[in-house]
């Protein structure tokens, strides 16, 4: 998984790093290729701002979260990709493959 995490009007510490790393790693358990996430972190006084955006094959997926401190936002941006990746994963899946009358020649 390449990560890249930025700050816009603030300094990304190792702290921070570390921890958008570590919490993004939950993210790879759903699809088999390496994925290409950019994070920005930002400070929308009072709130702190937390944004990514993550590549897969030709779709882009973009979720970003406010917070009281940096963490928390990073908590809530975290849980908005798993939900939109889980999303475009089912997408994905056709869940209703035989089921069909048609399709398994038992029509008519």
């Amino acid at each position: 998984m390449q990560i890249q995490t930025y700050g816009h009007g603030i300094e990304v510490t190792a702290a921070l790093r570390d921890y958008v790393e570590s919490k993004l790693e939950r993210l790879g358990r759903h699809v088999e290729r390496p994925l290409e996430v950019r994070v920005q972190l930002s400070l929308d006084k009072p709130n702190h701002k937390a944004e990514a955006t993550l590549n897969l094959d030709g779709k882009a997926l973009h979720a970003d979260a406010a917070g009281v401190d940096m963490y928390a936002a990073i908590d809530l941006l975290v849980d908005k990709l798993d939900r939109q990746l889980l999303k475009h994963h089912k997408k994905l899946t056709d869940h209703h493959r035989g089921a069909n009358p048609a399709r398994d020649g038992s029509f008519g």
